[in-house]
């Protein structure tokens, strides 16, 4: 019956996490650490009911806060991170301070309270320029943002305190998740909210680029479900290392955007505006090293998953309000 700290658990990712992680047998209770720069309460209200719940609101910039989130706990998956590479390009210095030095004080907290286990979220952006296909976790390229540069300090950092301190660091890179809960408001959201709340508005979406850009997009289920068998490898192999977090499919921008217009019953066609600075052009995983030592599945496939996600969306009007659809339950 373990503790375990889910660092930006009222983000996207980690509210889907939280609220699997009580659900398991495995766990006595979850501690949530986050700042709410990106995440929201919203995200947990399920959750504070629960007795097995410990929210505590704090950033992990400040080491004193990552101690003490640390307290009587015996694993942590580590998925506070400050995302998106155009807010890294317009904001090096606070992507630098959230992804580097929160994850380092994160680690070095964890070291000094015993804790041997961090599952951490790393980045399919790590691959850079690499331009081979589908990616494998041992080849990568230069990286193309300051994301890209924090999220692989962060893989060379739990190697170093792996070595050095005994940790047992597993590093999942994901690729493209999507889901329920999902911010879409806000200047970085990612490209499926958009599309939704376009859709939802009867509004042409832009696509930057020609919509070749093509993406391993996968379901947060299927994320979600990495993190818990991270968390509770036994296999010794299976720590010290990085993972690719995919279905091992590729996805184009218009094959997405098409894919939500059939759920939505829409006619709608998109603008098409300027590529993104720091964008790869396509990216598709080899997921063969997380199925053989993690166990890793991907069993939710990406237009199952995005059928789901545009019928969540929808179905949670109060979500919607910002994007100006009223507040009806």
């Amino acid at each position: 019956m373990m503790r375990i700290l889910v660092t930006g658990g009222a983000g996207f990712i980690g509210s889907n996490l939280a609220a699997a992680l009580l659900k398991d047998s495995r766990v006595g209770a979850v501690r949530v650490l986050d700042n709410l720069s990106t995440g929201s309460k919203e995200n947990l209200e399920a959750l504070f009911p629960d007795g097995r719940f410990e929210w505590m609101e704090g950033d992990i910039r400040d080491y004193d806060t990552c101690l003490k989130a640390c307290n009587d706990v015996q694993a942590i998956s580590h998925q506070a991170a400050l995302g998106s590479v155009p807010r890294s390009i317009a904001d090096p210095l606070t992507t630098n301070a959230v992804n580097i030095t929160g994850t380092l004080n994160v680690f070095t907290a964890a070291k000094e309270s015993g804790i041997k286990r961090i599952v951490y979220a790393a980045s399919s952006s790590t691959y850079g320029d690499h331009p081979a296909l589908p990616k494998k976790e041992e080849n990568i390229g230069n990286p193309l943002s300051p994301y890209a540069v924090t999220k692989y300090v962060n893989e060379l950092y739990a190697g170093v305190y792996a070595a050095l301190y005994g940790l047992e660091p597993i590093g999942l890179r994901y690729f493209n998740i999507f889901g329920p809960r999902q911010n879409p408001r806000g200047p970085y959201a990612a490209v499926i909210p958009l599309f939704v709340k376009a859709l939802l508005n009867n509004e042409a979406p832009v696509i930057n680029g020609d919509g070749q850009h093509s993406r391993d997009f996968t379901f947060v289920d299927n994320a979600v479900a990495a993190n818990i068998q991270a968390l509770f490898a036994a296999n010794k192999a299976a720590v010290n290392q990085v993972y690719n977090i995919a279905c091992g499919a590729q996805t184009s921008l218009l094959e997405l955007f098409n894919l939500l217009k059939t759920a939505a019953g829409s006619a709608l066609m998109p603008d098409f505006g300027p590529a993104r600075a720091g964008d790869v052009r396509h990216s598709l995983a080899d997921i063969s090293k997380a199925k053989e030592l993690l166990g890793y599945d991907p069993l939710v496939p990406v237009n199952e998953g995005l059928m789901q996600t545009f019928e969540w969306y929808r179905s949670n009007r109060r979500f919607l309000g910002a994007w100006g659809m009223g507040n009806s339950q």
